[in-house]
């Protein structure tokens, strides 16, 4: 277990901080360690009644590129991640579930980050209409199950939470 000895907070943002913090590890030296601090995430693999997934668009500024990705959104303050996953599975995609379950939560980079994201299974869909925040631009794409796996394999689908809630879902459907 490493002991933290000191504690900088460099930058207080939006949606993350980061503090620099210096340790004394199990076996006495002093290492430095710097800390995204996160409030954490939830994500839904909305799946039709046909069996079709629902998957959203958006250009992602930090690697500049565009990512197919399960609807996914940061927790607020105290926010439970189940109504979190509700909340965007509305906002991004426009529809309603009549069923969810949460399949897993896991940590995107622990070695310099605390986001813990929680992935939920989103069934019996209804359809309403999208509410997108306003710095979102997101294009829906729905296809069958099968082809979103086969997305993975093609590298067409590259972020971790999509790939590991894709094949958690696969494992359940």
């Amino acid at each position: 277990m490493e002991e933290c000895i000191s504690t900088n907070r460099i930058y207080e943002g939006k949606v993350v901080n980061l503090r620099v913090d210096d340790v004394r590890l199990e076996n006495g030296n002093v290492a430095r360690r710097e800390v995204v601090e996160h409030p954490g995430a939830a994500a839904i693999v909305p799946i039709l009644d046909g069996g079709d997934v629902i998957l959203v668009r958006q250009y992602r500024y930090p690697i500049r590129n565009d990512l197919l990705e399960i609807p996914a959104g940061t927790l607020k303050a105290n926010e439970d991640p189940e109504r979190c996953a509700v909340r965007e599975l509305e906002e991004e995609t426009g529809y309603r579930c009549n069923s969810i379950s949460k399949m897993m939560e896991c940590f995107l980079a622990p070695g310099y980050s605390t986001e813990k994201i929680h992935i939920y299974l989103a069934k019996q869909l209804t359809k309403t209409e999208t509410k997108m925040d306003q710095d979102e631009c997101i294009t829906l794409e729905r296809c069958p199950f099968p082809e979103a796996l086969q997305k993975i394999r093609k590298g067409e689908i590259r972020d971790a939470k999509s790939i590991a809630g894709l094949h958690a879902a696969a494992a359940l459907l």
